[in-house]
């Protein structure tokens, strides 16, 4: 089956750390929220590790430059070097400087990781639409606490005609206390002011996998994430196979109605679902069993049972049948209504 026809979650017989050399991991919803790892993250990748997967972390979260991402993750007991951070700061850095002159001087709308990824590329970030040969613009996301008129200074240069680039355009952010704005948001801000629209490099879109090709040199790489239209659709515009994690910004009404693009290879509740085998979705009866749980999509309205036996085991099985009746008959529409009572038989 190939991915742009992908109706089934996907099996494996071999743990995934072992059936794949590199996890390409998004931090913010998968590893961390805030400033506190999530439940079982870090068992779960030292356990990945010390199996032999090579460990890269991918964020389209330009604020903090890959040694503070690794000092963060390693005071959070996950042992972490710079090198092994990939962001999106990187990869529009170097999206810029393939179209500038070296030393070109870049209006940063956002924080220091930009800053020191601009410089990595041999170019100059100043701080205002003034500044004598300015070559471009550039946004990332700031924290809370990026001034309004960051983003005045961006559109006033963007209306004189200067290009414009952003990290990446994911309208949320994860965070301690729940989903906030992403930079997203910020680069509409300064859309809306202009008329323009800008180069984006961060996930979904290739610079951000060319990014990560260049800097891992994985073969086997698996995509793992908690957003469907960054994610999941970086893997699938990348042509690698993805897990999602229910731990972030994806949860289970938003995955049912995935379109083939949003769509992961493998779904689990958190990253323990690196350390096992994924069960195999088969069709039975006129549906779709996984382990055990029988879900049928019928008359445009979605439905999951026990299959019998030893008891309906594990929920997430029950997910995956779900996936499988509502992936294979996507066209006839699933309803809200049967969609939350499905899943409220699983406690999702």
């Amino acid at each position: 089956m190939t991915r742009q026809s992908r109706t089934v979650p996907a099996g494996s017989e071999r743990s995934l750390h072992q059936a794949y050399d590199t996890a390409l991991l998004d931090l913010d919803g998968v590893v961390y929220a805030g400033g506190h790892a999530i439940a079982h993250a870090v068992e779960s990748l030292a356990v990945a590790r010390e199996g032999g997967m090579h460990l890269a972390y991918v964020t389209n979260n330009a604020l903090r430059t890959p040694d503070a991402v690794a000092e963060h993750l390693t005071e959070l007991g996950i042992p972490t070097e710079a090198g092994e951070v990939i962001t999106s700061a990187q990869a529009v850095a170097r999206l810029i400087a393939d179209q500038v002159e070296p030393g070109s001087k870049v209006l940063v709308v956002g924080g220091e990781g930009l800053r020191v990824a601009l410089r990595e590329r041999g170019l100059v970030p100043v701080e205002s639409a003034d500044e004598e040969g300015l070559a471009a613009v550039v946004q990332g996301y700031g924290g809370p606490d990026l001034a309004w008129g960051r983003f005045a200074e961006a559109a006033y240069a963007v209306n004189r005609g200067v290009p414009w680039f952003a990290s990446n355009t994911d309208l949320t952010i994860p965070g301690a206390r729940g989903i906030g704005p992403g930079n997203g948001a910020a680069v509409e801000v300064v859309r809306i002011a202009t008329g323009a629209e800008p180069q984006v490099a961060g996930k979904p879109l290739p610079p951000m996998h060319r990014e990560t090709v260049l800097r891992t040199g994985a073969e086997r790489p698996l995509v793992v994430g908690d957003r469907l239209d960054t994610d999941i659709e970086g893997a699938f515009n990348g042509e690698v196979d993805s897990l999602l994690v229910l731990t972030g910004v994806t949860d289970a009404v938003q995955l049912l109605r995935a379109e083939p693009r949003h769509r992961p290879t493998y779904v689990d509740r958190d990253l323990r679902g690196l350390l096992a085998g994924q069960p195999e979705v088969v069709e039975h009866a006129g549906g779709w069993r996984c382990g055990g749980w029988t879900a049928v999509h019928a008359d445009g309205r979605l439905d999951v049972e026990p299959a019998g036996g030893a008891g309906p085991g594990d929920p997430v099985d029950g997910l995956r049948a779900l996936c499988a009746a509502a992936w294979s008959r996507a066209g006839d529409g699933v309803y809200a209504d049967d969609v939350e009572k499905a899943l409220a038989k699983l406690g999702f």
